[in-house]
């Protein structure tokens, strides 16, 4: 279901980004397609992890979910890093104008749906072991921060249109919450790691 969400956003983010101007409506529908790969990589992994074990694997695919949260995490990362780069450009370089209403609107509607993919995985992380938890905790991080910056991004689409300019908020709210969301990443890639490193063998 939150697949099927990330899907239908990122069309629409993408054209009223471009058409608004708005770095950050466009970095929405770039990490909405990134989640959209990392759904996808969570529920093979899930699926792996529920494999009977075989001869040439006795302990079955016990890392899948954990080598998918490690993966998620790490493109996670990247694109934060991308986004404040972009970010940083259009400060030093000087932002053009956007449009507040479009911003306004896409967003808040993002936000909204966010949300509601946030709290459909939040009620899954407890079907799973610790493993798969890591993994849908990866999601459910990413879905989560993607509801806070589409509301960030609604609210400077807001002043934005109410003060018909500031366009300087739209760069520098990419800014924070690319730093917010990097640093989540990070201590969730902690965790990966030393999962991995305890577990035992696949």
């Amino acid at each position: 279901m939150v697949l099927g969400l990330n899907v239908v956003l990122v069309g629409i983010l993408v054209a009223v980004g471009v058409t608004s101007h708005s770095l950050g409506v466009l970095a929405e529908g770039v990490d909405y397609l990134a989640d959209a790969v990392g759904i996808g990589i969570a529920l093979l992994a899930i699926w792996l992890a529920g494999r009977p074990p075989t001869p040439s694997r006795p302990h079955g695919y016990s890392k899948a979910t954990a080598w998918a949260a490690l993966v998620n995490s790490s493109w996670l990362l990247s694109l934060t890093l991308l986004v404040s780069a972009a970010a940083i450009d259009r400060l030093v370089s000087g932002t053009r104008a956007v449009h507040g209403l479009p911003v306004l609107i896409v967003s808040s509607i993002a936000a909204l749906v966010m949300f509601a993919g946030a709290v459909i995985l939040g009620g899954d992380e407890d079907d799973y072991d610790h493993g798969g938890n890591l993994n849908v905790r990866a999601v459910l991080l990413d879905t989560a921060a993607d509801a806070a910056a589409a509301a960030a991004v609604a609210i400077t689409g807001a002043v934005i249109l109410a003060t018909h300019g500031n366009y300087w908020l739209d760069p520098t709210v990419a800014l924070a919450v690319s730093a917010i969301i990097a640093y989540h990443a990070i201590k969730l890639l902690r965790r990966v790691v030393l999962t991995l490193r305890t577990h035992a063998p696949e």
